[in-house]
């Protein structure tokens, strides 16, 4: 009988995870005491709410309690604690870089403006990187919901940081509203200021969102994509153009978007030829960080250790890691299938020389 690793000693990237979702429950209820907010029971229970946002109302109540934790976000210590504590439980669960996603205008009126919100979140990555040996980098996220001269602005402000930690450009919220071309300008915009493009699509909508995400964003990877599976001339050309999904299977149950775990197409994707990014999407709200989602993968999808170390790599792959980053990954990777346990003195245990955000790279 094969044996069975501890996922948790995997070195993996983590390429999908919100900024406000990324935070403890256990913080949520400190913050939101500090500042005499009250929390729904949905926040303030101990188990994950009851979500299901595959109809307006169900979203929209996503989209409050998103709300209202973020507004227990207030100061400058409030965000480097946020940081702080999601590398840390990123370390926990074997990863080795991590790409958090942020829409710096859902906290700028408490933090002094746009531009004084991406530099204390910027400056919260790079210590926490420091702290804990994680590399991390920030993917700014516009709004679908608002304007797209709003994104073209977030996208040239994404550039101007591209030195300072920013590698990627995306598009959140709901993408059954707004057409994915309304924001081509944005992505362009981020393109040829060397950022990769990742906007969200294929979760709330079908493949036809996706499809958009390709052919009018240039997406070099697609968050979530999973509803790309109802289409196998999709699958292919995603497969041909090695355009990773980032799929988040307990944020997808959660949702309502499929019913069970079982029913998440990660085998259809796997056997498609495409590359796929494991990712938590927001803990806070659905109750499961990185480690889970393999865990998922293993126990609902039968995948063995060898397919599991080929996830993780894949999510390696489509980084915006530098090279040195991606190799010691990569190797440690390897040395899990072969030995186990001995790969995680490896994985981020120390600290690694900090990589040059503007190096490799192709809402939160």
């Amino acid at each position: 009988m094969e044996s069975v690793r501890d996922v948790r000693l995997l070195p993996k990237a983590h390429l999908h995870l919100h900024f406000t979702g990324s935070m403890r429950p256990s913080t949520l209820l400190e913050l939101a005491d500090k500042y005499g907010v009250h929390l729904p029971e949905a926040l303030s229970g101990g188990e994950p709410p009851q979500l299901r946002a595959t109809d307006e109302r169900g979203w929209f109540r996503f989209q409050r309690l998103y709300d209202i934790a973020r507004s227990c976000l207030r100061s400058e210590e409030d965000i480097r604690r946020l940081v702080r504590e999601a590398a840390e439980e990123d370390v926990r669960d074997g990863s080795g870089w991590l790409e958090i996603q942020v829409d710096p205008t859902s906290y700028a009126p408490r933090l002094g403006g746009l531009i004084p919100a991406l530099e204390i979140i910027l400056d919260a990555v790079e210590d926490a990187s420091k702290e804990t040996g994680l590399g991390i980098r920030v993917l700014v996220a516009a709004n679908r919901m608002k304007h797209p001269l709003d994104a073209r602005t977030l996208a040239r402000l994404a550039v101007r940081y591209a030195d300072r930690g920013v590698v990627g450009f995306g598009l959140s919220n709901d993408e059954r509203r707004g057409l994915a071309r309304d924001f081509d300008r944005a992505f362009e915009i981020a393109r040829e200021g060397g950022l990769l493009a990742a906007p969200h699509g294929g979760e709330l909508s079908g493949p036809g969102s996706v499809r958009d995400c390709l052919d009018d964003l240039y997406a070099a990877r697609v968050g979530h994509g999973v509803r790309a599976a109802e289409d196998p001339r999709l699958l292919a050309k995603l497969a041909a153009r090695g355009v990773t999904c980032e799929v988040c299977p307990s944020s997808n149950v959660a949702l309502g978007v499929y019913e069970k775990p079982g029913d998440v197409p990660l085998r259809t994707l796997w056997d498609a030829g495409v590359p796929i990014a494991l990712g938590a999407d927001d803990p806070l709200l659905f109750g499961s960080r990185l480690a889970a989602q393999y865990e998922l993968a293993r126990e609902h999808h039968a995948f063995t250790d060898e397919e599991l170390a080929e996830l993780a790599r894949q999510s390696v792959r489509a980084s915006a890691a530098p090279t040195d980053v991606r190799d010691r990954l990569l190797a440690g990777i390897d040395r899990w299938v072969v030995g186990g346990r001995s790969a995680g003195a490896e994985r981020v245990g120390t600290t690694h020389p900090q990589p040059d955000a503007g190096s490799n790279r192709a809402t939160g």
